[in-house]
């Protein structure tokens, strides 16, 4: 599907600027938006790489085994027919963890490993079971508590004046998104249509997938349980936290005192969110007794490689929505859609990225980097494709992956329930950003 979209807007730029003569404009863009798309790369290296090793201390302290924890029960609940010491109980729990964190290279091998543990308990082979559709439907959608790294980068590098603004509306966006996904799981699993039932015919077996690469369970919750903290380390621990909210207090005293106490408060959560993840992360790393600095530095290795990993599909995607848009084609698409995208207060130049979104991440990211870049990061659309971003993952690439991983051949409810977490992103993505940034 990406390949006839990117093969659409090129040609269809090329053909519309032909009619319209703007060819010398597609050419002077073409040029542009290549060199634009290193550009932004080199400007969003710098934050992404520092936010990924702070992870990376987290994660070595064992935030990640604490979360698992505190979800367990929860799990439970949701999969009645998983019991409760199963492999498929310990894959799940490992992959919405590493998700709830952004931890997306973390979580996709434990995501091959439930399902296949899954499909060992499925009746019907090459069908979906019941929890199979809503492991696939919470993990298209699934919370992240993180701000999206990469998204917070390509802000920065635009020349945003509040990278990190986005990041509470994000989060409303992926509990709407979730919630959407799960409730359409709920009300879709009773219908006869998607009934589970043996597929026509000798059903193939399921392969299931090669987990031999699975990263090691311990390594990816930080390392093996560690002894209670020294006394010492908790009174440090503490009395930083201490004084960090007592600082907050202080600081949000002074500004009541200066202006009213929503302004206040919105002032408190731009100037504190980014100094206090820092702040909290290097504080999990240093009661897991962490080696921060060597922990950090490892982690920003890893978010160099992923920096040089999108340029290839930054450059394509946005030389192919320069030329549509250098062409006038985007301008008539938008002034088609504006009526109705108005109407729900989605601006109409966003809703080629929501259509993407599903389809293709690195597509979607390339889109909306071409937003901030044309409208501007500060903007309405520029916060409103931002928020998208992180709403929900790739849906078409996780169902595919996932249940290619099972041998599933029938995915009864799971892409309608998928997509209708795709739609409840795109509106608390829109109604969150209409709360924040009016």
């Amino acid at each position: 599907m990406l390949n006839w979209v990117w093969l659409g807007l090129i040609l269809g730029g090329l053909v519309y600027a032909g009619f319209t003569g703007h060819m010398q404009a597609v050419t002077d863009e073409i040029y542009a938006s290549a060199r634009g798309a290193v550009d932004l790369v080199f400007g969003l290296v710098g934050i992404m790489v520092f936010l990924l090793g702070l992870m990376r201390v987290a994660r070595d302290g064992g935030l990640l085994r604490w979360v698992a924890r505190l979800i367990a029960p929860l799990l439970r609940r949701l999969f009645p027919e998983v019991p409760a010491d199963h492999p498929a109980m310990g894959a799940m729990l490992l992959n919405f963890t590493a998700n709830i964190f952004g931890l997306g290279n973390a979580a996709t091998p434990f995501g091959l490993k439930a399902m296949v543990e899954l499909d060992r308990l499925n009746p019907f082979k090459g069908v979906a079971s019941n929890a199979m559709v809503l492991f696939l439907a919470i993990n298209t959608s699934a919370i992240t508590l993180m701000p999206p790294t990469g998204t917070v980068a390509v802000r920065a590098a635009a020349g945003s004046a509040d990278p990190f603004g986005i990041w509470i509306p994000t989060l409303i966006a992926t509990i709407c998104s979730t919630f959407a996904a799960v409730t359409a799981f709920y009300l879709l699993r009773g219908r006869p249509r998607f009934a589970a039932k043996p597929l026509a015919g000798e059903p193939e077996p399921s392969t299931g997938a090669d987990t031999a690469d699975l990263p090691d369970t311990e390594e990816l919750l930080g390392g093996p349980s560690r002894e209670p903290l020294e006394s010492w380390r908790k009174l440090l621990v503490a009395g930083i936290a201490l004084a960090a909210l007592a600082g907050l207090g202080v600081d949000f005293a002074r500004l009541v005192h200066e202006q009213a106490a929503a302004d206040a408060i919105r002032e408190l959560l731009r100037a504190w969110l980014l100094p206090t993840l820092v702040g909290a992360l290097l504080l999990v790393g240093l009661a897991g007794r962490v080696r921060v600095y060597e922990s950090a530095v490892a982690g920003a290795r890893e978010g160099l490689e992923v920096a040089v990993r999108i340029v290839p599909y930054l450059v394509a995607i946005l030389v192919a929505v320069g030329i549509f848009r250098a062409s006038g084609a985007l301008d008539v698409l938008i002034r088609a859609l504006d009526p109705l995208t108005s109407a729900m207060g989605i601006p109409a130049e966003v809703l080629p990225m929501a259509i993407l979104r599903p389809l293709s991440g690195s597509g979607a990211f390339g889109v909306m980097a071409e937003i901030l870049e044309t409208y501007g990061p500060d903007s309405f659309a520029g916060y409103l494709s931002s928020t998208l971003m992180g709403s929900t993952e790739t849906t078409f690439y996780v169902l595919t992956l996932y249940c290619g991983a099972a041998g599933i051949r029938d995915v009864r409810h799971a892409l309608a329930a998928c997509l209708i977490g795709d739609l409840g992103g795109l509106i608390g993505a829109t109604a969150a950003c209409h709360l924040f940034f009016g």
